[in-house]
């Protein structure tokens, strides 16, 4: 039987993962690539390295086991969200780097919004007017770019989610390309319209953004185009699932039912509940966002929780305080002192997101004395991914009505015992990591099979999950207790700041 690869275009890396029919991973093969710091609050991608790495983690991936495109039935693609690039049709390359969803550039365009704009965005979108978002970044390109506003005035700009620049450049990039996107990423851009799926002339106006500039918006499941015979597939091979990646972990953990959740630990944290074919306009500061749409079936919807700075945090320690030499290092480090020795670690380096939504927040350290050692800083940045964490998924039981007594986690950081087990304590909740905890290209996987009949209906993938382990939480542990309010206490110092 054939394969199904997945193309997981990430913040840090790119990876593509070869599934077999049980779901289970063939072979992998990833690579990071540069992070662009040049001012505050600024992050930058170069997507023409992006484009080289991507071709480069298939090449290397199908060499791994030996095997060319051609023993691939799909190929699935999901991608960092709000990440956003613009782009010449006509040359196929980029106008600027492409502008990262932590960036906060956007900032200052939004607060000059008037109110109603606000409430119209919000109500449209299902999202907040929050510089998280696509619109705003788009719209900074065409004020402070030259080559990006000279390429609208001769009709060669076009924008797109790091899935369309993806999609685009396998199906032959400026010698007729496919330009396109998914439910999940338009969503997740300020411009589209939550209920009819269709970018939105309102929110077009607000924006200042032509119609003719975006891709077209198509279901999470279905076949988009060909990748090309002489490309670095070497076959014409169906593309045919395109997720953001929390909504591909979604699909990758089998929540295919209404009040099915999940919490993925990548560079920030996402917590999603599923919220079925009903929209669930969010008060506490969560984003009401779509779930996945396959084929003809009907839109489902979910409600999120977004951290911006979890597993950033811990690359943060390992690369600017170089504490750690790897990220692996800061489990035993943690695990070297009993507690965090009264350290609190807020990383709100952009501001904070769900459910505080302050751009003005950064980041601190509070709590520290003569005693406070590395090890103390590491355990405190462990608990800040699962404060952090806690925040949103009781803002997310409170909105949809579903309590929760189980989660279910992915992502990088869940392979870390004690995190995950600091987790179970500081929520009062089980938690459960499957076996392969790579739910994100998982999900593109599975999108795209079940387009292309690999994969019959979600019921049978259902049946693919195995659980690899699970945390108990420590009943009335401190932690979740005096601890969360002292955690509270430092998100307030970190208020204002800008």
């Amino acid at each position: 039987m054939k394969l199904i690869g997945a193309l997981d275009q990430g913040t840090s890396s790119t990876r593509f993962i070869i599934f077999n029919h049980d779901g289970q991973i063939v072979a992998m093969d990833q690579m990071e690539h540069q992070q662009i710091l040049l001012n505050d609050g600024w992050v930058e991608h170069n997507a023409l390295e992006i484009w080289d790495n991507s071709k480069k983690v298939i090449e290397g991936a199908l060499k791994k086991v030996g095997i060319t495109g051609s023993d691939l039935a799909a190929i699935g693609i999901t991608n960092q969200r709000e990440t956003v690039l613009a782009w010449n049709k006509k040359t196929g390359l980029p106008l600027a780097n492409a502008i990262v969803w932590q960036d906060i550039r956007g900032k200052n365009n939004l607060e000059k919004l008037s109110e109603s704009q606000k409430i119209s965005v919000q109500h449209l979108s299902g999202l907040p007017a929050a510089p998280y978002f696509s619109a705003s970044k788009m719209q900074w390109l065409l004020e402070n770019a030259p080559s990006v506003k000279a390429a609208e005035d001769d009709d060669s700009l076009i924008f797109g989610t790091m899935d369309t620049w993806l999609l685009w450049n396998l199906t032959g990039g400026a010698n007729g390309g496919v330009f396109a996107t998914d439910v999940t990423n338009a969503s997740r851009t300020l411009l589209m319209d939550i209920e009819k799926l269709e970018w939105n002339d309102e929110l077009l106006e607000i924006f200042d953004i032509k119609k003719s500039t975006l891709p077209s918006i198509k279901s999470s499941s279905e076949i988009y185009g060909h990748t090309l015979k002489d490309g670095v597939f070497g076959s014409e091979i169906p593309i045919s699932g395109i997720l953001g990646d929390q909504q591909a972990a979604m699909v990758g953990q089998g929540c295919f039912v209404k009040g099915d959740s999940k919490c993925t630990y990548g560079t920030g944290n996402f917590a999603l509940v599923n919220t079925g074919t009903q929209i669930v306009r969010s008060e506490n500061g969560l984003l009401t966002t779509v779930c996945y749409k396959f084929g003809s079936e009907s839109t489902r919807y979910a409600l999120e929780g977004s951290v911006a700075v979890t597993g950033a945090a811990v690359q943060w320690l390992r690369d600017q305080l170089e504490l750690i030499q790897s990220a692996d290092e800061i489990e035993d480090l943690a695990k070297s002192v009993p507690d965090n020795g009264g350290v609190y670690f807020v990383p709100a380096f952009s501001g904070l997101f769900a459910p505080h939504w302050r751009s003005d927040a950064r980041g601190a350290i509070v709590g520290l004395t003569r005693g406070v050692t590395k090890a103390h800083l590491a355990r405190a940045a462990l608990e800040a991914i699962c404060y952090q964490s806690r925040e949103v998924l009781v803002a997310l039981a409170i909105e949809s009505g579903v309590q929760l007594k189980q989660l279910r986690v992915d992502g990088g950081i869940t392979n870390n015992d004690l995190c995950m087990q600091l987790q179970a304590d500081i929520l009062q909740t089980e938690i459960v990591r499957p076996q392969i905890i790579e739910t994100t290209a998982l999900g593109a996987a599975y999108a795209a099979g079940l387009s292309v009949g690999y994969w019959k209906s979600t019921d049978e993938l259902k049946t693919k999950s195995v659980i690899a382990n699970k945390w108990s939480p420590v009943k009335d542990s401190e932690l979740a207790t005096k601890g969360f309010e002292q955690w509270e206490k430092a998100v307030s110092k970190t208020l204002d700041w800008i």
